[in-house]
């Protein structure tokens, strides 16, 4: 049990994947308008052939998401061409045979392919970019005919594939954390997720036990009472002794069969309880407990509580405790009262808690709730569990006296989460 917090309207959230998308997209348009006007004025390049093996080069990083193949073609195709459409005295003056923008472009694409689909696929771009690297001095040599154009020219290449090879490690580095940081956030879901699991099991196995312990006492005394019949009864009939005695055996198979299907639920780390289960009289003592721990907690029992079945009377006590529990847990410092209320038919059980005085964060899944409902239904009851009108928090059970199988619910049922 806890306060419901109220419910903020945010802006939905962009998806990380949008957003890198987004990015990327930004990078690549930003490039591209760059690279156009300076291939066309500083290296004279002609406008058509700069916006056509421009796109190429700019869309390349975009297209290597699905398609790292041909984007690494198209690249390198563009990256060949561009070097060996510029004018010879105008590249002498500007850095050549990669452009500014272009050098950044075969940056970014290395890092793209690296990161998505891994370094296998990473090396190639950043190889075979290398490789044109040296292919335009080759094909053009009247561009490095003189040792300055030549030690500008060389300076280019290196800092083309220094940058590249950087950019190389550092998405290996980058994808490999992602890729670690995605694998211990699906371990953690997935320890969560059987925790709830667990947590749940043990919850129906304790209402099994607990329904053993009622069933076989009723069961041991018709066993008991047609076993001694024909003694107790002296003007009985044999074909009634006859009768009473197949209804001890049955009993008694009964009795057997339960056992072994409780055995069947109970886990290895669990042991008969041989203690006496606790009822309705228990509650006080319960809330005693909570009150040591520092809780303010109100009790308030009336009726005749003592009428009711020993099945009511565990379910009662577990619903007190398990909403206690709750209110501790999720409502720091907030205010609990306890009510049991008996009438003619039916038994009410509402445990309601102020608003915490203090933060807290729930780390539940609702399964102490379901757990809950799950016990009263068996017994033909009503639960609701929902936030109250000054931020608190209320459980309330309404449970029949002699465990009739139906009950008028309390109240709509409206949240089942903390």
């Amino acid at each position: 049990m806890a306060r419901r917090r109220p419910r903020i309207e945010r802006a939905p959230r962009i998806s990380r994947r949008t957003a890198a998308l987004t990015a990327l997209g930004a990078a690549s348009l930003a490039l591209f308008s760059v690279l156009v006007p300076i291939q066309t004025v500083l290296y004279g390049t002609s406008l058509p052939l700069s916006f056509i093996l421009g796109a190429a080069l700019c869309a390349a990083p975009l297209l290597s998401l699905r398609h790292p193949r041909w984007a690494v073609a198209m690249f390198c195709a563009a990256a060949f061409t561009l070097p060996l459409l510029c004018v010879p005295t105008l590249a002498t003056e500007a850095p050549w045979p990669w452009s500014v923008p272009a050098l950044l472009t075969f940056v970014l694409l290395v890092g793209v392919v690296t990161f998505i689909h891994g370094a296998r696929a990473g090396v190639f771009p950043l190889a075979i970019g290398a490789l044109l690297s040296l292919t335009a001095p080759l094909l053009r040599p009247e561009i490095v005919a003189t040792p300055e154009t030549a030690g500008s020219v060389t300076a280019d290449l290196i800092v083309t594939t220094s940058l590249a090879a950087a950019m190389f490690l550092v998405a290996i580095l980058v994808a490999g954390r992602v890729r670690v940081s995605a694998e211990l956030t699906r371990e953690r879901e997935h320890s969560a997720l059987e925790e709830s699991r667990r947590a749940l099991v043990e919850e129906r196995t304790r209402i099994a036990r607990e329904l053993h312990d009622v069933i076989a006492h009723s069961m041991s005394v018709i066993q008991v009472q047609a076993s001694t019949a024909r003694y107790r009864l002296p003007e009985i009939g044999d074909a009634a002794s006859v009768e009473f005695d197949s209804i001890a055996a049955t009993a008694r198979t009964s009795l057997t069969e339960m056992r072994r299907m409780l055995g069947v639920l109970r886990t290895e780390d669990q042991t008969a309880e041989l203690a006496p289960q606790q009822g309705i009289d228990d509650i006080p003592a319960l809330v005693d407990t909570i009150r040591r721990a520092g809780v303010t907690v109100g009790l308030e029992i009336t009726g005749a509580v003592a009428d009711a079945s020993q099945a009511v009377q565990i379910a009662a006590f577990r619903i007190a405790q398990e909403a206690l529990s709750n209110a501790v847990r999720h409502a720091s410092g907030a205010a609990v009262t306890v009510r049991v209320q008996a009438d003619a038919d039916i038994i009410v059980v509402r445990v309601r808690n102020s608003p915490a005085t203090t933060s807290t964060t729930s780390t539940g899944g609702g399964y102490g709730l379901r757990g809950m409902r799950e016990r009263i239904e068996l017994l033909g009851g009503s639960f609701t569990a929902s936030p109250t009108a000054d931020g608190g928090w209320e459980v309330a059970a309404s449970l029949p006296l002699h465990e009739s199988p139906s009950t008028p619910p309390i109240a709509p049922i409206t949240q089942e989460t903390p």
